[in-house]
């Protein structure tokens, strides 16, 4: 069921600030320097919202988190090499914020830059070159940021975006941290990101060095539970996938939605073009879907699979659905959090 086909027209309000133009290509480990006027918001009605993120297919992979396997017997622990992944010390606004209980915005001015915000309400992006630093976001909407089809170059770093569990539209419930409906890579850098069911939704982008933790369960509109990944993937997408050198938890018990910590699924078309790179991963029914069948260009490398949650890393396995003989695929040098080695068992 698409879950933002049942969202209710609503007000939001227009962000009418000052901004710094763009100070155009900045290198990915660089935050940038402008600063940005509080915003001084004017009533508008919401645009359509209806159209939902193409990344993220919650019906589509209903069935990936009901495998048969059983869990095996490995201890659950949290190892010291974990230690050298980001966690909220390295995540999230590295200045003090001013609140802005401006209610769910929609951004339409290129080159905007939000900074040191701390905002009550969701960000819709409807424009080019938005950064989104050093700020806070909890949002009881169904996504806390979301790029609209057609625009490109956002940017959200070093910033803390979570919502209000049971406040949502989807029958209390919120869905996305962060979506990416175009067809253009996004980035998202040193976040810490909590609470969304599907935290960061996108077939498209580099995500790195976030902080993702404490997703919350929660049932549709149908009265199902949401599926639940930390990062998700639908596939069909031409563009490339970056996920280095994240922590991606996923705690949500299975019979709950758990799906994955990261979640590859071909729901809109074949999973391609994909870097899963020192990462640690923990939880869901298995803590990575490598892409099924047809999945082609995915590289899996220097990855940790906790135990923190279960045995296995996830309830069922570390790893399902990878494609060992797709063109391009490599799996290489992943472990478990205790140095054991990890290989995929062959697809049946």
């Amino acid at each position: 069921m698409n879950r933002l086909h049942l969202l209710l027209a609503g007000l939001t309000l227009v962000l009418c600030v000052g901004c710094s133009e763009s100070t155009g290509s900045t290198a990915a480990s660089q935050a940038p320097s402008t600063t940005q006027d509080a915003p001084s918001p004017s009533a508008s009605p919401s645009a359509d919202p209806s159209a939902s993120p193409s990344s993220a297919s919650p019906s589509a992979h209903a069935t990936h988190s009901s495998p048969s396997a059983t869990p095996s017997a490995r201890a659950t622990t949290i190892a010291p090499q974990e230690a050298a992944f980001p966690d909220a010390r390295s995540a999230g606004p590295r200045i003090s914020l001013k609140p802005d209980n401006t209610g769910n915005l929609s951004i339409r001015r290129n080159g905007m830059v939000i900074k040191g915000r701390n905002i009550t309400g969701s960000l819709d992006i409807y424009a080019n070159n938005v950064t989104i630093v050093d700020s806070k976001i909890t949002s009881t909407n169904w996504w806390g940021v979301n790029l609209r089809p057609g625009y490109h170059g956002l940017r959200i770093l070093h910033s803390t975006i979570t919502a209000v569990p049971g406040k949502g539209p989807d029958n209390g419930g919120v869905d996305y941290a962060v979506s990416n409906m175009g067809s253009s890579s996004i980035e998202v850098g040193w976040c810490d990101i909590s609470v969304f069911g599907n935290a960061l939704s996108m077939g498209q982008g580099n995500i790195h060095d976030n902080y993702v933790h404490d997703l919350v369960p929660f049932r549709n509109e149908g009265g199902e539970w949401q599926h639940t990944d930390a990062v998700i993937s639908s596939g069909g997408s031409t563009g490339t996938l970056i996920i280095r050198h994240n922590t991606l938890l996923n705690p949500v018990a299975v019979d709950q939605g758990a799906s994955a910590a990261i979640g590859l699924f071909a729901d809109t078309g074949h999973v391609s073009n994909t870097v899963v790179d020192n990462n640690l991963l923990a939880g869901g029914a298995y803590a990575l879907y490598g892409g099924g069948d047809g999945a082609t260009g995915i590289t899996v490398t220097n990855n940790v699979f906790s135990t923190r949650y279960h045995g296995n890393s996830g309830v069922y396995g570390a790893v399902t659905a990878w494609n060992a003989g797709g063109s391009g695929n490599v799996w290489q040098g992943n472990r478990f959090s205790d140095g054991t080695a990890l290989t995929p068992k062959p697809a049946d």
